[in-house]
């Protein structure tokens, strides 16, 4: 049996590889998703005061540490009982909204872009940020640059720092903003709204104008028929910070909505032996395997999920987008997951509106950001929208408030089931008769890249036995000792 290995995977987070396994006849006979990296925030994080734990995870990335130190704030201040005041959810939603769109930018022009804009079969060396920039213009380079600043600005006003953000405690933050950052912020998020818009027409010009990018868009092998989940405002319209967690199935029925506390009603985890990522499904369905249909758990939380399990949008500019988005592709839900690229670029949107509504709110400025604790800490979870998925964390403590136990749930690992059958069915469909070249195997990678998977913060594993393989060789690159533990 012959095997293809894709290792490393480019443009995303982390890292992770592909096996392919090809029968006697050429054709794939069955592919594996690897994540061969282990990370242990979950139990380090026992021990400590869990105050400190929103400082400790978002270290767990540096590509959005903004959504862990929200999604641990919000679970600390469960944890305390505690509801911060108006204007700390809302200088909270104020980072996160600018930290959306840095994050968004980042994935559509350097990661997920090159794809379309140059083509799933350009050369290696052309296929990259630079690649957009030469043939778009440099202009469009520095508009990105740009957004990724005005993004970070507003994460080191509110947050403290640009990157780890620092100043989320229980029941609010530990400073406000002032007039003067308040009248900076606006601007930048004005500007945000029209590079989000600039970002569209990009996308509608060089991808919806071209027959051959639609159809694969449109096409069988990126489509997956699965539940999908989101965060959704009490409109039910989509919210990255705050709200329930709404679920549909594949033809677009809500089946129901949780609170962050009841996720365990929802979310239950599958294992496999061949990596160290866990894979989650919906209890309520049960794991059937990596299928997909009604009858099957798997559900993917992406921006494509959460359109597809929201109502629409809370603000004008995107809702438009958002009802082009369902009329062009044929209505609701959608399953093509090419598609996620356009979701983004209308949360893209939906996020730089949300900036300039909460920096114009006359409560912004307030020195009302702090609610004090007063009751024992015991046990909380804090639910947001990662740019990659519902991330969700989980804190127990004693009542000093010492950690006694930790679960996450992170963005990529909702995806994690949808990813390894999405990459296995791209592959099967392009790979025929033992013929593979580089433009293919970029083809089967461009299925994951829609999903824009952070595996270094995703990763981590049942307590346990962990597999362990060291080769130790010489000098000239000659084993001279095999040691294996678990395998």
């Amino acid at each position: 049996m012959r095997r293809i290995t894709i290792d490393p995977i480019t443009r995303l987070e982390g890292h992770g590889k592909i096996e392919i396994f090809l029968d006697e006849e050429g054709n794939v006979a069955n592919s594996y998703f690897q994540i061969p990296e282990l990370r242990g925030f979950e139990r380090f994080c026992v021990g400590r005061q869990v105050e400190e734990i929103p400082l400790l995870t978002n270290r767990i990335c540096g590509v959005c540490p903004e959504a862990h130190h929200m999604a641990g704030a919000k679970a600390v201040d469960a944890v305390y009982h505690v509801d911060p005041p108006r204007t700390a959810k809302m200088l909270r939603e104020l980072l996160y909204s600018a930290f959306y769109v840095a994050d968004h930018t980042t994935h559509f022009y350097a990661l997920g872009g090159p794809d379309f804009v140059m083509g799933p079969d350009a050369p290696v060396s052309e296929r990259n940020i630079l690649g957009v920039i030469r043939k778009v213009g440099l202009e469009v380079g520095s508009k990105v640059i740009q957004a990724r600043k005005y993004g970070h600005a507003v994460v080191e006003m509110i947050g403290g720092r640009k990157v780890h953000p620092c100043t989320s405690i229980p029941g609010g933050l530990t400073k406000g903003i002032t007039e003067e950052q308040q009248k900076q912020i606006e601007e930048m998020g004005r500007w945000a709204v029209d590079f989000a818009l600039f970002s569209l027409k990009l996308f509608e010009d060089i991808v919806l104008r071209n027959s051959a990018y639609l159809d694969l868009i449109l096409g069988d092998i990126y489509a997956h028929r699965t539940y999908y989940i989101g965060l959704v405002d009490e409109n039910n319209k989509v919210n990255f910070y705050d709200g329930k967690v709404s679920v549909v199935d594949p033809e677009g029925n809500r089946i129901g909505k949780y609170a962050p506390h009841e996720y365990t009603e929802w979310i239950a985890e599958h294992v496999e032996p061949w990596t160290y990522l866990k894979f989650p499904y919906l209890k309520k369905i049960g794991w059937k395997g990596f299928v997909d249909g009604k009858d099957s758990g798997v559900y993917i939380a992406t921006p494509l999920s959460r359109l597809n399990a929201s109502d629409g949008m809370a603000t004008p500019r995107a809702q438009e987008e958002y009802e082009k988005f369902y009329q062009t592709l044929g209505g609701k839900p959608v399953h093509q997951r090419l598609a996620t690229h356009w979701a983004r670029l209308i949360e893209l949107l939906y996020a730089a509106e949300r900036w300039v509504e909460l920096a114009t709110d006359p409560e912004i400025t307030s020195d009302n950001f702090r609610t004090l604790p007063t009751e024992k800490p015991t046990e909380g979870v804090g639910i947001v929208e990662a740019p990659r998925g519902t991330l969700t964390h989980h804190y127990w403590t004693d009542e000093r408030g010492i950690a006694t136990r930790v679960n996450l749930i992170v963005g990529t690992t909702n995806n994690y089931a949808a990813i390894q059958m999405s990459t296995n069915k791209a592959a099967r469909h392009l790979i025929k008769g033992g013929n593979v070249n580089e433009a293919l195997l970029n083809m089967i990678e461009m299925a994951f890249r829609a999903y824009d998977p952070c595996f270094g913060c995703a990763t981590h594993s049942l307590p346990g036995q962990m597999p362990l393989e060291v080769i130790i060789r010489d000098a000239n690159g000659e084993p001279i000792r095999h040691l294996k533990q678990n395998l």
